[in-house]
C-alpha cells in the first residue's frame, strides 16, 4: 500500500494561502446553506496553468464523457498520482479544515464515523477499503455543455464535503454555466442554491448530506450538485474530492 505524499514546500504554501480565511465564518455558512466560497484561492495565473494541463494526458488516469454515461454533456479528466502539487498541496491543506466541519456534522446527525486530523491518515483508511484510485479531476465545459445533479461517492468511505474551483472567467472566457446546489428536505419541496463564483474562487459543500436544527434536534437533508447549461465559451473547473474511489 502506498500513500502519495505531497512535496513539504508544496504544503505549507497551501497551508499559508488556506490560513487567510474567516474559518469560523465559512464553517458557519456551509452549516447554514450547505456551501461557502473562499474568494482568490488561486490566482489567474494558477487558474491558466491548471486549465493548460488538461490537453496533456500523461497527468491523468482517466477520461470522460459525460454524455456516455448519462451525467450530462461535457467531459473531464481524473488527475492520476502524483497529483500537481498545487492540486496536492490545497487538498492537504484544506482537509483538516473540513474535517473539523465534517465531524460537527456526524456528530449532529448520529452518525458514529469521525475523521481523522490529517489527510493522509484519513487515505490510509481508503486505502484499506480498497480505494486507492485518486479523484480531483480537471472538467471541460464548451457551449451547450452541462452536468446533472449528482453526489461524488465512489466507495463505501465518503468525505462529507469537496472543493470545485472555478479556473476561467465568467463573461470573457464563457457565459451561463453556473453552480448549482439542490437540497431536498423530508416532507417538504426541494430547495435549490446558484453559487456565483469569478476565476479563482472555490466552493467548498457538501457531497450528500448535511444537519438542519428542527424543532425536534437536527434532521439530515440530502444534497446533489450540478452545473447549469453553458451559454457561450470555455469553461474549466477543477474538483478537489478528500476521499479516493475503489
Amino acid at each position: 500500500m502506498t500513500i502519495h505524499t505531497v512535496p513539504e514546500a508544496a504544503v505549507r504554501s497551501a497551508e499559508a494561502r488556506v490560513a487567510g480565511y474567516d474559518w469560523q465564518a465559512l464553517a458557519e455558512e456551509m452549516s447554514g446553506y450547505g456551501c461557502a466560497v473562499m474568494e482568490k484561492l488561486l490566482t489567474s495565473e494558477e487558474c491558466r496553468e491548471i486549465a493548460g494541463l488538461y490537453p496533456d494526458e500523461s497527468h491523468f488516469r482517466s477520461h470522460v464523457h459525460m454524455a456516455r454515461h448519462g451525467f450530462g454533456k461535457g467531459e473531464y479528466r481524473y488527475f492520476r498520482y502524483p497529483l500537481p502539487e498545487l492540486i496536492g498541496g490545497l487538498r492537504t491543506a484544506l482537509y483538516p479544515r473540513l474535517a473539523a466541519v465534517a465531524n460537527d456534522w456526524n456528530e449532529r446527525m448520529g452518525i458514529a464515523q469521525r475523521y481523522p486530523d490529517e489527510h493522509a491518515a484519513f487515505l490510509k483508511q481508503c486505502y484499506e477499503q480498497g480505494q486507492t484510485r485518486p479523484t480531483p479531476l480537471l472538467l471541460q465545459y464548451v457551449a451547450g455543455d452541462f452536468n446533472c445533479l449528482h453526489q461524488d461517492l465512489y466507495g463505501d468511505l465518503a468525505f462529507p464535503l469537496q472543493v470545485a474551483i472555478l479556473l476561467s472567467e465568467p463573461d470573457k472566457d464563457f457565459t451561463g454555466g453556473e453552480f448549482v446546489l439542490t437540497e431536498q428536505r423530508p416532507r417538504m419541496q426541494s430547495r435549490a442554491e446558484v453559487v456565483p463564483l469569478r476565476q479563482g474562487d472555490a466552493v467548498a459543500f457538501a457531497v450528500h448530506n448535511r444537519p438542519v436544527q428542527g424543532s425536534k434536534g437536527s434532521y439530515r437533508v440530502n444534497l446533489r450538485h450540478g452545473v447549469s447549461r453553458l451559454r457561450s465559451g470555455l469553461r474549466h473547473t477543477v474538483g478537489i474530492i478528500f476521499h479516493d474511489a475503489k
